[in-house]
């Protein structure tokens, strides 16, 4: 019987825990998005796919300018990220403290794509091995 290297097992083991983490993070923000703002008037879902600080910058203007127009109470914005735009959500973004700022004050909100989450955690812990 041939043995797997320790190695891997604990890799999939991170695997396993990193995946998991990230599928739950994923249904409870959209869990706490079903029951945000259900009765605005403006609804917006705006996306960003790329990791060019210009063009995340980009998005986050509109959703401010969105807010801004309507008012928080009549609009519901929600910015997702998909593939190499799923940095804009990491803490060590450039806009970190606007996006903090822009959900807190706001309520504008962020997803991540939860297919972009398991592929990114399947690549990362294959990059370990």
């Amino acid at each position: 019987m041939k043995r797997a290297p320790l190695l891997r097992i604990l890799n999939t083991s991170i695997f396993s825990i990193i995946l998991t983490a990230a599928l739950t993070l994923a249904t409870s923000i959209s869990a706490i998005a079903e029951d945000t703002k259900e009765f605005a008037e403006h609804k917006f879902v705006l996306q960003i796919t790329d990791n060019d600080p210009a063009k995340q910058m980009l998005v986050l203007n509109v959703a401010a300018n969105i807010m801004k127009h309507y008012g928080p109470d009549k609009a519901d914005v929600e910015i997702v990220a998909f593939g190499p735009g799923l940095k804009l959500l990491l803490a060590n973004n450039n806009n970190a403290e606007r996006i903090n700022g822009l959900s807190d004050n706001s309520g504008v909100r962020f997803a991540a794509c939860a297919n972009t989450l398991a592929k990114t955690t399947k690549n990362w812990v294959k990059s370990l091995s």
